[in-house]
């Protein structure tokens, strides 16, 4: 299989669920501003869409949206508990993670890294992200990681998003719990090595 990502961006997540999986895999870097692939080509090619992350099957099939490839990839390996079996209620609420962090969470930096987007907007969004990471940190407070207390891919997501806080300048300092995780996803040896991969460590 073939991960085309950007260093940091919300494809770090999949690749820390192949180091995780230990499948096989080669990396294909994507210039997110010009939208072009190291060799040249257009990455639109790929995702007509333009973003990360994209996974290139080992048939050739183009699978794209972050949670989409994070549930192929577990499914793939299911003895790694990535994620629970289909039909247990854990399973879903998983996804629900999933969707949480992509809805409420990294939609919500979005307008953070933009530089034209107006300041009384940036305020706003903050607010935004300030009740929804209250909200992880008191999860996180009983529970070392998100679901079913065992690390799924949802910890990988949340892992990447949180960690562009301080890229916009968001204060995660009230979030202890949330900070805490951090350094225990950070540990993991499959996490450093998808960093150490994208040149992030």
């Amino acid at each position: 299989m073939k991960l085309y990502y950007a260093p940091g961006a919300c494809s770090l997540a999949s690749h820390i669920a192949l180091c995780e999986l230990r499948l096989p895999y080669t990396l294909e870097r994507v210039n997110l501003k010009d939208k072009t692939i190291a060799d040249g080509r257009d990455f639109r090619s790929i995702n007509p869409l333009g973003y990360v992350p994209a996974l290139e099957l080992n048939n050739g099939e183009i699978l794209t949206e972050g949670s989409a490839i994070l549930f192929y990839l577990a499914d793939l390996v299911p003895g790694a508990h990535l994620v629970p079996p289909a039909g247990e209620v854990d399973r879903y609420r998983v996804l629900a993670w999933l969707n949480f962090i992509g809805s409420e969470l990294h939609k919500n930096f979005s307008p953070l890294f933009a530089k034209d987007t107006p300041a009384e907007y940036k305020t706003a969004v903050s607010e935004r992200l300030a009740v929804r990471f209250a909200h992880v940190d008191g999860v996180l407070a009983y529970s070392p990681y998100l679901a079913d207390g065992e690390f799924s891919i949802a910890d990988a997501y949340l892992f990447v998003v949180s960690n562009w806080a301080p890229v916009v300048g968001f204060d995660l300092s009230p979030y202890s719990h949330l900070l805490a995780f951090q350094e225990r996803i950070l540990a993991r040896p499959a996490v450093q090595k998808a960093m150490q991969e994208e040149g992030l460590r």
